[in-house]
């Protein structure tokens, strides 16, 4: 069974812990007669050779003695089995060579498709199905099998597996429409996955009521399918089409929130599902999210048992979803918030990625000048979470100046803010902190008096050379020309290998100089290469708009930015404040209706 196995050097190929000259130990247990002893090595072999997806040049070399042992050995089939499909399916540099070594190794595993074990013949299904190309010679095997097959998930396999290796795409959807009234949910519900899959856009309405009327919430969400690249399950292939995605939605499939993710104002359609179904803190903030996008101002009562929440993060978080949607007395909830959480409100960030405080910085971002009552409530026992509500408010700010050092570096932009209205005590307590070594109060100093010396002399101490130049980008984009001082060590980032990185340093030269032929085209570079979502196209952006200029080569990309029907900048992770792409977009029709 495990013939030529001591002829490969093994100690020459790899795998996920390195050098896999342990691997022909772990295949003869694998054919062991101990079954403890089977199960350990089939548990180590899955480990090593497609760990977490990925294969490797052991890899290949294993497969076809993996094949013996499922066909002729003693032990666990089914799982020697997945194993080879992980292996076909798996990725990495080596891709390539295993998919070719599986695709070798199944001839004599065909018997198995027609297996008494169903479960078997499911995953030589998929296997089959994950060598792609090389399995197009096995078409006429699998279109038998879904004439004998009797159980129903099998056939459903069957028909994707078809669905993906047919190259005919007419006899792909002659099959398919014969099978949308087969007597199994499953069967049908395949088909016409398989259907929409390769359909145009728009997406069928016909195909689209057929396939919810027998797919689930769960085969909707079918994020870990056993299938190759080409297949999209069925909801990843609805939000290709947001009348599709907005139609399962109202058939009560869970796709509001990747909706509105993927599409641009959508949040209207969206907002009474995630509200029927808001129950926890991340729904919340979703909730908080669409809303900051609406005019509000209704009763929101799905929120009444969270504002009732005992944890402290439920109730903040609904409180925040009330003030985006501008639910009448959301003022109040959050002044009764401050008394009754004081700690919680100012500190507990309601999700990892939430700041500590960011409810009462969105009642005062949302209700502007209506807000006073929370921003005297902030300026009489100012903390850090809270500062920034402050910063409409600079007679509150100014009357609070020394605590506000004290809170330095959260408090600086309000106290840049006051400009000398932060008083001499709040100086002398910043020159004391730029003459220790603080870079935040040495670059707000000069915010606040014009003196940049301390904040240069700061810069150059730092006893890292890369340290250096970013801190130089800091405080020269913040600065401006009163950083002149710092413009080498700022010019020397424009070699830096992240465009990002390039883009900061160009936006800093050009504050201090003004120049813009030689930092332009740095920043519309980053516009006109930023091809993904989460791409920073949003610093790029507002540099532009701050030098009102707009480049000839970050114009399509601005265009593309300005009124593309899909979101342009990823708002993962949520934590309740308006989505970035919102901004990007406002941005970008700013840059287009520049004069000239």
């Amino acid at each position: 069974m495990l013939d030529g196995i001591d002829d490969i050097d093994w100690a020459a190929l790899e795998h996920a812990y390195g050098t896999a000259d342990d691997v022909p130990e772990l295949l003869r247990a694998a054919g062991s007669a101990d079954p403890r002893v089977r199960d350990g090595a089939l548990d180590e072999l899955f480990s090593s050779l497609c760990h977490q997806g990925s294969v490797y040049s052991a890899t290949a070399a294993a497969v076809p003695f993996l094949a013996r042992l499922a066909l002729d050995g003693p032990g666990d089939r089914l799982g020697l089995l997945w194993l080879l499909h992980g292996a076909a399916d798996g990725a990495g540099p080596e891709w390539r060579q295993v998919r070719r070594a599986v695709a070798a190794a199944l001839p004599p595993l065909l018997a198995l498709a027609a297996d008494a074990d169903r479960s078997v013949r499911r995953t030589m299904v998929w296997i089959i199905a994950a060598c792609e190309d090389a399995s197009l010679p096995l078409m006429p095997l699998l279109r038998a099998r879904l004439a004998e097959e009797d159980d129903a998930e099998v056939r459903a396999d069957l028909v994707t597996a078809l669905g993906l290796l047919d190259v005919s795409p007419e006899a792909r959807q002659k099959r398919n429409r014969a099978l949308l009234s087969d007597a199994e949910p499953l069967v049908r519900g395949a088909a016409v996955t398989d259907l929409l899959r390769t359909a145009p856009l728009p997406l069928p309405a016909a195909w689209v009521d057929a396939a919810l009327d027998v797919c689930g919430a769960g085969s909707v969400h079918d994020g870990c399918h056993p299938w190759p690249a080409g297949y999209r399950p069925l909801g990843e292939r609805l939000l290709d089409d947001p009348e599709a995605a907005l139609r399962a939605v109202r058939r009560g499939i869970p796709l509001a929130w990747e909706l509105t993710e993927k599409w641009r104002d959508r949040e209207r359609d969206v907002l009474p599902w995630l509200a029927e179904s808001a129950a926890d803190v991340e729904d919340l903030c979703r909730v908080a999210r669409v809303g900051a996008t609406l005019e509000g101002g209704a009763p929101a009562p799905f929120l009444e048992p969270s504002l009732r929440s005992e944890d402290p993060a439920v109730r903040l978080a609904a409180v925040h979803a009330a003030v985006r949607l501008r639910v009448p007395g959301a003022l109040g909830m959050v002044l009764r918030l401050m008394d009754e959480l004081p700690e919680e409100t100012a500190t507990l960030a309601p999700t990892p990625v939430s700041a500590p405080g960011a409810v009462v910085r969105a009642v005062v971002e949302v209700f502007g000048a209506a807000a006073l009552p929370v921003a005297r409530r902030v300026a009489d026992r100012p903390c850090a979470g809270w500062v920034d509500a402050l910063l409409p408010f600079p007679e509150l700010a100014a009357g609070c100046a020394a605590d506000l050092v004290r809170l330095l570096p959260a408090s600086a932009g309000v106290l840049a803010s006051l400009g000398p209205a932060v008083g001499a005590g709040a100086v002398a307590a910043l020159r004391t902190g730029a003459d220790a070594g603080d870079l935040d109060a040495a670059t707000l100093l000069a915010r606040v008096t014009g003196d940049a010396g301390p904040a240069v002399a700061v810069v150059r101490a730092l006893p890292d050379a890369v340290a250096r130049r970013t801190a130089a980008v800091r405080v020269a984009a913040e600065l401006g020309p009163a950083a002149g001082a710092l413009l080498p060590l700022v010019e020397e980032r424009l070699l830096a290998p992240a465009r990002e990185s390039r883009t900061d340093a160009a936006a800093a030269i050009w504050r201090v100089t003004g120049r813009t032929h030689d930092t332009a085209p740095v920043i519309a570079d980053q516009l006109a290469r930023g091809r993904d979502l989460h791409e920073p196209h949003l610093g790029a952006l507002r540099a532009l708009v701050a030098m009102r200029l707009l480049p000839d080569a970050a114009r399509t990309a601005v265009e593309h930015i300005a009124f593309s029907p899909r979101r342009v900048v990823s708002g993962f992770p949520c934590d309740g404040t308006p989505h970035p792409d919102l901004t990007a977009r406002r941005l970008a029709r700013e840059l287009l209706a520049l004069p000239g």
